[in-house]
């Protein structure tokens, strides 16, 4: 009998141990998204919260220099150019957002402003100590009038609330006798605007340090404009700096 030669047994070859990085990690386990990360009324903060921060940006480096560009005003903000597209058309529209800024805090500072006095003096420096935070906040829309980029009739409509009410108060200063009168209410009212507005637009002399105001400069020429003595419009603003600084609004 012819006997079969033995056979070697094969053996498989042993497979490596994985590496750890190959071994694949757990599934994470589900969770609910955050409410307030996708809801629509995060989404309409953050949008809210982005223009007012485009705006901010446009309000300073256009006050720095009202020939900045989009790219300018997106690098200061922290965005991208396309994201200032998304809240604004263009350049028109982004001055257009500034201008309706400022006509809203005029219409808060008239509506906040206390009622007349007997003393027309005091309710004048009054009236300009507080429109004046919203002038030096906005005075880069004085040069973009002046430029073109904002229609003259933009201005008027924003400035109405202020004009009519400083016009109440120059009457009312007349009717006392403590105002000049050579000059109708309603064009002085104009020529002391005209002043404040040169005041503000001097950013020149503030970057100089030629001239520096939080309102009580401006308060005390638009007295002395208004025909009341140096030595009194200055006493007067003094005093109602003492009886407390108008809250500003903005």
């Amino acid at each position: 009998m012819t006997s079969r030669p033995a056979q070697t047994p094969t053996t498989r070859p042993r497979r490596p141990p994985a590496r750890p990085h190959e071994t694949p990690p757990p599934p994470a386990p589900a969770s609910s998204p955050s409410p307030t990360s996708t809801s629509p009324s995060a989404q309409r903060r953050d949008a809210r919260a982005t223009r007012a921060r485009i705006l901010d940006a446009a309000r300073r480096e256009l006050t720095r220099d009202p020939d900045s560009s989009l790219e300018d005003i997106a690098g200061a903000a922290g965005v991208a150019r396309r994201t200032v597209y998304v809240h604004f058309a263009g350049r028109a529209a982004l001055v257009e957002g500034l201008a309706a800024e400022a006509a809203e805090a005029i219409r808060r500072a008239v509506a906040g402003a206390p009622a007349p006095t007997p003393d027309a003096v005091a309710d004048l420096a009054r009236f300009v100590l507080m429109v004046w935070p919203v002038g030096d906040r906005y005075r880069t829309l004085i040069r973009l009038a002046r430029g073109q980029d904002l229609a003259r009739e933009r201005v008027d409509e924003l400035l109405t609330p202020a004009r009519d009410m400083a016009t109440r108060v120059f009457a009312h200063g007349r009717r006392q006798g403590v105002f000049q009168t050579t000059v109708p209410p309603d064009p002085l009212g104009r020529a002391i605007e005209a002043q404040l507005l040169a005041l503000l637009d001097c950013v020149d002399c503030v970057d100089l340090g030629l001239w520096s105001d939080d309102g009580t400069g401006a308060a005390t020429a638009a007295l002395i404009a208004a025909g009341v003595a140096p030595d009194i419009a200055a006493a007067k603003v003094d005093q109602v700096r003492k009886c407390g600084s108008p809250t500003s609004p903005v």
